[in-house]
């Protein structure tokens, strides 16, 4: 009999309705985890009602990861009191895309939507889904829309929002499906200054009509030096995305940072022990079409994965790259990224624990003309090394397992037919195919591989750079092994989904979820 694949994430569920004394006790709970991380456990993800704990189930086993926050649990002896935070006054200037139609649903003026999203208070439930975005609440009950049933693919810096309940800023310029009220007149978020992050959970805001210029989106913050120690190539010209990544930045879900790293962490894997670096040294993931790199020094390389190979060099064997040659790479017509590892690794200016790329947080840049990286070391390392060459099927077909909020319905359509990738980046794949039941549920973390899908019926397959939190459903999930093939998908592919239908939906909620007390204290 072949085993249940469980989910390699827990939510732990402290309410079922916005409620701020459990609030408070989640919090509470995600600083006594933190605290005390076994091995295994990747990070945890405070939403408004739970916090999702993300772990290595090859390092972890779930009943493990349940059993230590049982622990934890116990030792809050009492339920938290919401503490008061700092009061923070945002000025904003109300000219949202949506007021007008807000207006004309809630059958209020502009004026009135104004007044009343600005007469009250607002608690930070959690900050997520991009760096600093705070879910604030409680919005005053006749303003409640819910969110638009399909996401706009980008919202402007500083936009000021509401859907239901819940208020929130973007800020940063990322896809969302909130109700545009105006544009924030501060920063929240800049990754420049000492303190990155103004709000925090437990603070409370207030928003107050203002006039005034849209700040300017805070600078780039770079994660490599100027002037490399040892230098190791230029940058003759960019490819079509060159990023540089490690094995992602961990522990840091909490202000909405992504988790980043590379795409196909098994096809970078295999680059660095080529030319014999330990797992998750930095290196490049090069996507679609590759750079042109002129070498400054004697290097050993190793370049691993898809969609490119380099001129004249082996793939998935190490080589030796001389002083004063230059590297191209020939575009291939299956898969999308490759990985090009140096033995003893790129010199790199980490940002909070992680040198990864994380371009919509404004962590890190692709590469460009000019560009000079360095070593971060010597190595020793001889040329020669090789893996076995690489294969992807000529048909796409991706693993499901059943997600937090899993029906047979929506799994049976994911199943039904192929999908064709209408949209992608590192955030995750935009599917057109036949229609799956989706829908909307308080903001909470999203697995990666998880599939969101929009009351719209239409399914996004999130991956590393995806917002940490989301109101949409999560019907399904993708089996963790298939995570680097769908790395590999190219746009206008088609793929399948085999979906895991082995369970009840009551056995599928029970593998994802469990609660923090008993059911009859959830408010």
């Amino acid at each position: 009999m072949t085993a249940i694949q469980q989910p390699s994430g827990l939510y732990v569920q402290f309410a079922a309705a916005l409620d701020l004394r459990q609030n408070a006790r989640l919090h509470a709970l995600q600083r006594a985890l933190l605290a005390d991380l076994p091995q295994g456990v990747n990070d945890l993800c405070p939403g408004y009602l739970n916090l999702y704990v993300d772990f290595d189930a090859a390092l972890i086993a779930a009943g493990a990861v349940r059993a230590w926050v049982t622990r934890h649990l116990a030792a809050l002896a009492e339920l938290p009191q919401a503490q008061a935070g700092c009061v923070t006054e945002l000025p904003v200037r109300y000219d949202g895309a949506d007021l007008s139609e807000v207006a004309a649903r809630t059958h209020l003026s502009e004026a009135e939507v104004v007044r009343l999203h600005s007469q009250d208070e607002y608690q930070v439930y959690a900050v997520g889904f991009t760096p600093g975005f705070p879910f604030l609440g409680e919005v005053p009950a006749a303003l409640r829309l819910p969110r638009r049933d399909t996401p706009r693919p980008r919202v402007p810096f500083n936009a000021v929002a509401i859907a239901n309940a819940q208020s929130c800023v973007y800020p940063l310029p990322s896809p969302g499906g909130w109700n545009l009220l105006g544009t924030l007149l501060t920063t929240l978020y800049d990754p420049g200054r000492e303190q990155p992050f103004l709000l925090a959970p437990g603070d409370r805001v207030r928003f107050v009509p203002s006039d005034g210029p849209t700040p300017t989106l805070p600078e780039i913050r770079e994660l490599w030096p100027s002037a490399p120690r040892d230098p190791a190539f230029v940058v003759e010209e960019a490819g079509l995305l060159d990023l540089l990544l490690d094995a992602g930045r961990r522990h840091q879900a909490h202000v909405g940072l992504a988790r980043s790293g590379p795409l196909d962490e098994r096809s970078a894997r295999i680059a660095n022990a080529l030319v014999g670096n330990p797992p998750g040294t930095p290196l490049l993931e090069l996507t679609l079409r590759g750079p042109l790199l002129t070498a400054q020094r004697d290097l050993v390389a190793a370049v691993a994965g898809f969609g490119m190979r380099p001129e004249g060099r082996p793939v998935q064997q190490s080589f030796v790259w001389r002083r004063g040659e230059t590297l191209r790479f020939i575009p291939t017509s299956l898969g999308a990224r490759a990985y090009l590892a140096l033995a003893g690794g790129l010199e790199t200016r980490p940002f909070l624990g992680s040198s990864s790329s994380d371009l919509l947080g404004r962590i890190g840049r692709p590469l460009r003309a000019g560009d000079v990286l360095g070593l971060a070391a010597q190595a020793r390392a001889l040329p020669g090394f090789a893996s076995p060459p690489p294969t992807l099927p000529g048909q796409i077909m991706l693993r499901l397992l059943p997600g937090p909020q899993a029906s047979v319905e929506a799994l049976a359509s994911l199943g039904s037919a192929p999908f064709r990738v209408t949209g992608l980046d590192r955030m995750g794949l935009r599917l057109t195919g036949p229609p799956v039941a989706g829908g909307q549920v308080i903001s909470e973390a999203t697995p990666a591989g998880a599939v969101q899908v929009t009351p719209a019926g239409e399914p996004i397959l999130l991956l590393a750079d995806r917002g940490r939190l989301g109101g949409y459903s999560k019907p399904a999930v993708l089996h963790p092994l298939d995570l680097p093939l769908a790395a590999q998908v190219r746009p206008g592919q088609l793929i399948r989904f085999r979906p895991d239908l082995s369970g009840t939906p009551d056995e599928w909620a029970q593998r994802w979820h469990m609660q923090a007390q008993a059911s009859e204290q959830l408010t």
